[in-house]
């Protein structure tokens, strides 16, 4: 026993029965409990991984946004998400939180996964080695990272009740690696799902502690899902150790008395509050606070972060996928830069000519705003064009600006683009770079930037914002915000800056929340105005009640409840620059929550006119910039997906652009999939995600050339919902049964011989590459690591970056195996005409399975076949390597 284990012993000797059960329950919804006879301190936990929000829903608390995960996902890069990682810490340490709630280690298991953006891929190894750097990036500045959700929490549909049902070889090879992954990378918090697996609630199953206690040895606290203790005693049995939120829950008395009726064992409880002992010691909750680093020690991002050598070199950035993506590169090669393209010469790391590769953000000055602002934006800048994939091509990228008079930038999400996904990971962002403001900050006044909105997306009202309305009251951009007792006697009285009012003060005898704003409308016609929230709502305009009703709760999810409460609209005829009073109020009655949500926008385009202004616009410029994505109803925490489609009438908006002018780009702004049913006639399609605040700022710098397109995809994109091999979501009879088994994403297109619009680990940059050699060992032994090594030239015009990925193919026999894996994957740099060679290390595990007879891992002996390339569907490079039994 060490010195540090034989003090949490002695703590532990010093609580009672009770005074250690109620250390197992949060204090509030994001502090656990303090104990001041151990010297230990309350700890604050905050959701993520798109940012750090802290304790509460408040927008004058802003926080910096960070690319959505599956962009991380797509950065094939561990250094970069660890840089990331650090950034997450930084703000954690500004806002006072001890255990950030990321990242999430769920599986993109079909596209219609509402959740898709908050998880990096649909592949194991690659989820685990970028869950894996972030939780290195996170914990390297004394701060808890948090894998989520374990385990096969892959989808929203019920998910508080969902029972998974599926094997346990596929647990092993699939859902359970990417958090082994993290348990590897020191990870020291586990969050327990809302679901169940194989007819057991997860914060009761055995798998919390096998594999995740004993066989992983993970030494950490399991926490459960906000609300998803349900029944204490099982609970109490197993390897759950924090009920969240607090301050009740199931246990409590409760299980005070499972333990003295000998329900529960004395040790078990005993054990938990080890681990909360040992997690506050790490943060520095229990005793003596730590010691910050001295003046001028080195804190930055990223530099006290560890990556093995080997891992190092096996880091991926670039691949193709089908014969478009073929094509896109024969192009490339024929014509070089696109017809507009910019000469000179640009960084072949993927940031702007002349700029420093490594942006390092100094996480102890976190508190000293503009130094560590300025570089934590120039960080989150580069990892929008560092995650931004360039699915196709036609000569049209990158845009050079001296050839460009007039430029029409088109659609709804270029002004207004969807920056993170919906739920309960969402922050407050200090600013937005829209991709309008982006591309008119990169080129200046010599060239005419025109907007043109286009149709509808159909997307709902957002909430008030500042530059709508205005506070009655103090005539300041925002809103009123007001908590009323039954008789309608004001007990409290703020000024807010959304009518997004989640938590609202709570407050004795309080009866009613009341939002009012002044709205200006700056368009004539009927305004959709709506109230959000639960049971009484009523709206008036101008003191006329346009809409009243009782609205029944119809759901148990807390990130419906509490977070995306169903907005309920009413449209009134409003007049251009003429104000009208806007007053909202829900009455407020238990179990409905608290969160109330006013919103606007003004009248929807006529969709004929609209396009036709679209096509205009585009026809005069020297190119045209379309940005598409999808909206709240399609992307968002608490359901999933029906479709892929991008809404609105925004496919007839790019087909309108793109037979005006041939020099189109295509933004897609998402989270996750999504149909593109003219991606053949577009000049170009790029991906940028839900890219964070700095969306605008580097999208702009790979429009233009000053970035190159660094992404490569972390999933499969289908050309339609129909092509998906694995698209269920929906329960039968509270049961989803994963039947796919081992066969998710591009390893279920393979198995069913089927070819999707853009491979998994597709993506385009600004040159082109030819893979030339192949080596691998003629033979290995089971269990050992070997390397690979690929031969490759830089066949462009331009220095690049490329992702060398290799899958694995098993020897023949009555295994069921996937067609092929990935095994590994590393990153290349060279300038034009450059050979390199790429050294992927396969470990040992690659080439394991899970044998379910004797519960234990197995290497079939026999001949793999090595395959090498740009994605999995581009490898063009075949060895075999035979693997020999060990011993």
């Amino acid at each position: 026993m060490t010195d540090d284990e034989a003090e949490r012993e002695r703590l532990l000797g010093k609580l009672t029965l009770r005074e250690k059960v109620r250390l197992l329950t949060g204090a509030t919804t994001w502090r656990t409990r303090a104990e001041p006879a151990l010297g230990l301190r309350e700890m604050v936990l905050s959701d993520g991984p798109a940012g750090v929000r802290g304790q509460s829903w408040d927008e004058r608390d802003p926080s910096l946004l960070l690319p959505s995960a599956s962009a991380l996902g797509a950065l094939w890069d561990e250094r970069f998400v660890e840089r990331l990682g650090g950034l997450l810490a930084a703000e954690a340490r500004r806002k006072d939180v001890d255990v950030v709630l990321a990242p999430t280690l769920n599986l993109h298991r079909t596209p219609l996964g509402g959740r898709h953006f908050e998880c990096f891929s649909e592949d194991p190894e690659l989820t685990g080695r970028t869950g894996a750097a972030l939780v290195r990036g996170i914990q390297a500045h004394g701060v808890a990272a948090t894998a989520k959700h374990y385990v096969a929490n892959d989808s929203e549909t019920d998910r508080l009740t969902v029972d998974v049902r599926v094997s346990e070889r596929v647990l092993r090879e699939v859902y359970l690696a990417p958090f082994e992954a993290a348990v590897e990378a020191g990870v020291r918090v586990v969050m327990a799902g809302y679901n169940g697996v194989n007819g057991t609630t997860m914060n009761a199953s055995p798998l919390l502690t096998d594999p995740l206690k004993r066989e992983w040895g993970f030494a950490g606290v399991v926490v459960s899902d906000w609300g998803a203790l349900r029944d204490g005693d099982p609970a109490g049995r197993a390897g759950l150790d924090l009920a969240m939120p607090g301050p009740d829950s199931p246990w409590g008395a409760a299980l005070v008395r499972a333990v003295e009726d000998g329900r529960v064992p004395v040790s078990a409880v005993d054990d938990k509050v080890r681990r909360l002992l040992t997690l506050a010691a790490a943060c520095g909750a229990l005793g003596e606070p730590p010691v910050r680093a001295a003046a001028g020690a080195d804190t930055s991002v990223g530099a006290d972060a560890r990556v093995d050598a080997s891992e190092e070199a096996a880091r991926p950035e670039d691949a193709d996928a089908d014969a478009d993506a073929d094509a896109d590169a024969d192009a490339l090669a024929r014509g070089g830069p696109g017809t507009l393209g910019p000469a000179g010469a640009h960084s072949a790391s993927g940031v702007p000519a002349g700029a420093d590769g490594d942006v390092d953000v100094d996480v102890e000055a976190a508190g000293a705003a503009e130094g560590f602002d300025r570089d934590a934006r120039d960080l989150l800048r580069r990892a929008v064009a560092a995650s931004a994939v360039l699915l196709h091509n036609r000569y049209v990228l990158p845009l050079d600006p001296a050839r460009l008079r007039t430029v029409a930038v088109i659609g709804a999400h270029a002004a207004l683009p969807r920056t993170q996904g919906g739920g309960s990971a969402g922050v407050f962002p200090r600013h937005v770079v829209t991709p309008l403001d982006g591309i008119r900050a990169a080129l200046g006044d010599g060239t005419r930037v025109v907007h043109v909105p286009g149709p509808s997306t159909y997307a709902p009202p957002p909430p008030l914002a500042p530059d709508l309305c205005s506070d009655p009251t103090t005539d300041t951009p925002g809103v009123r915000l007001r908590l009323l007792d039954a008789s309608g006697n004001e007990l409290h009285s703020e000024h807010r800056l959304s009518g997004r009012q989640l938590e609202p003060p709570e407050l004795p005898g309080a009866h009613t929340v009341e939002i009012t704003a002044l709205l200006l409308p700056g368009t004539t016609g009927p305004w959709t105005i709506g109230v959000g929230g639960f049971g009484r709502m009523s709206v008036t305009v101008d003191e006329h009640v346009v809409l009243d009703g009782e609205f029944a709760r119809e759901t148990d999810d807390p990130a419906v409840v509490h977070v995306n409460p169903p907005v309920h609209c009413v449209r009134v005829p409003l007049t251009s620059g003429h104000p009208v009073r806007v007053t909202a109020r829900r009455e407020l009655a238990p179990g409905t929550g608290r969160a109330t949500v006013v919103t606007a926008a003004p009248p929807r385009p006529d969709g004929r006119a609209a396009l036709a202004e679209a096509a205009v616009a585009a026809r005069r410029a020297d190119a045209a910039i379309v940005v598409v994505g999808t909206t709240e109803h399609g992307e968002s925490e608490g359901y999933d997906r029906t479709d892929l489609g991008l809404g609105g009438r925004q496919d007839d908006l790019v087909r309108a652009v793109t037979a005006a002018n041939p020099h189109t780009v295509v933004v897609v702004n998402s989270g996750g999939p999504v149909e593109l049913p003219w991606r053949a006639q577009a000049g170009a399609v790029l991906l940028t995600w839900f890219p964070g605040q700095e969306g605008g700022a580097g999208l702009a710098d790979v429009l233009f050339g000053h970035a190159e397109p660094g992404g490569r995809l972390p999933t499969t994109w289908a050309a339609t919902l129909a092509d998906a091999p694995v698209t269920r979501t929906e329960p039968a009879d509270g049961r989803l049964d994963y039947d796919e088994g081992l066969h998710i994403g591009y390893r279920a297109w393979a198995r069913h011989h089927r070819t999707p619009a853009y491979w998994f680990g597709h993506g385009l940059g600004y040159t082109t590459w030819a893979y030339e050699a192949l080596d691998v060992p003629d033979d290995l032994v089971a269990g050992e690591s070997f390397t690979v090594r690929i031969g490759l030239r830089n066949t462009g015009g331009r220095p690049g970056r490329e992702v060398v990925q290799v899958y694995l193919a098993g020897p023949p026999g009555p295994l069921e195996r996937p067609e092929r894996w990935l095994a590994g994957y590393t990153a290349v740099h060279a300038a034009p005409g450059e050979r390199t060679t790429a050294m992927v290390r396969i470990p040992g595990r690659a080439l394991r399975h899970w044998d379910e007879d004797e519960h234990a891992w197995r290497t079939r002996p026999g001949p793999y076949r090595v395959l090498a390339g740009r994605s999995a569907g581009s490898l063009p490079l075949t060895a075999v390597t035979l693997v020999r039994a060990s011993g």
